[in-house]
């Protein structure tokens, strides 16, 4: 087996994760010297348990063996973290995915914004985040979202009504597409640029899998648009993700008594820049 298998294996094993599987990475030679290691010398690596050291050791080589088969038959490609065409601002993130299934062309994405916010979108926030996707994607930018209902639905589809790229990160496997109502969504956007996932394909959408999936909308991106957002909601916390990784926080404002607006509307009032349109998010990168 090659390093590369050894860390899709890795990654299949619940509970280990990017940042375990880094620090494992780190404490062995090889990825393979892990799985030969004993549990003893796997628990010395921090954060690696009985538990954990187990599951390691007891991992059935045949389910990565179904796994790359499966991925052949769907045409799913499967990129590491040491490969060449892993991409490079996910890269530079603290906690970057180990692996990253891909269906679709994830290389030569050029320059990405991710377009985010609430899954109870407003009329209004579905219209704008469509208009404003299909302004940056028809200047050559990529649209990078999440595929949920509401406002990463609408900005994957203003992208790809002007024909442009765009990519979704899921916080499920490639082959249990959620919201099951965008199946047909994910197969478009596969042609028009990838969906991706750094789960095993058939993982459920777990309520846990999608803050870990933000990290990778705003990792990729070199900037993050909240159209609309709660207080409380994801779309926030994409936002400070982004903060942390270094990125550029850009918010659309809304009615100050909307729900869907409050958090759109704190940000700006913490800093993040207010756009109503394109040319005001790219005028920051001259």
């Amino acid at each position: 087996m090659e390093d590369k298998e050894y860390l899709i294996a890795l990654n299949m094993i619940e509970g280990l994760g990017s940042i375990r599987i880094t620090k494992l990475l780190n404490g062995f030679n090889r990825a393979e010297d892990i799985f030969q290691s004993s549990e003893n010398q796997l628990q010395s690596i921090a954060g690696i348990g009985r538990e954990l050291s187990l599951r390691i050791k007891s991992f059935n080589i045949k389910a990565l063996k179904e796994e790359l088969e499966l991925c052949v038959r769907k045409n799913i490609t499967i990129v590491s973290i040491l490969d060449k065409d892993y991409p490079e601002d996910l890269k530079n993130i603290p906690d970057a995915p180990i692996v990253l299934y891909v269906k679709g062309v994830l290389d030569n994405l050029g320059f990405n914004v991710a377009v985010i916010g609430s899954r109870k979108a407003s009329p209004y926030g579905l219209s704008t985040a469509k208009r404003l996707s299909g302004q940056l994607a028809s200047l050559g930018v990529t649209v990078i979202s999440g595929m949920a209902r509401g406002i990463d639905s609408a900005a994957h589809k203003g992208a790809l009504e002007v024909g442009g790229r765009t990519v979704a990160a899921l916080g499920s496997g490639l082959l249990n597409i959620y919201p099951p109502e965008n199946i047909e969504l994910a197969k478009q956007i596969s042609k028009n640029g990838a969906v991706i996932s750094e789960f095993p394909l058939r993982t459920a959408p777990l309520r846990e899998n999608f803050p870990r999936r933000n990290r990778i909308i705003s990792g990729l991106s070199k900037g993050v648009i909240v159209v609309e957002a709660a207080l409380r909601s994801g779309a926030l916390i994409t936002a400070d993700l982004a903060l942390d990784q270094g990125r550029d926080i850009f918010a659309v404002p809304g009615e100050v008594d909307s729900p869907t607006s409050c958090g759109t509307n704190y940000l700006i009032k913490q800093g993040a820049k207010l756009i109503d349109s394109a040319e005001d998010v790219l005028e920051e990168y001259n």
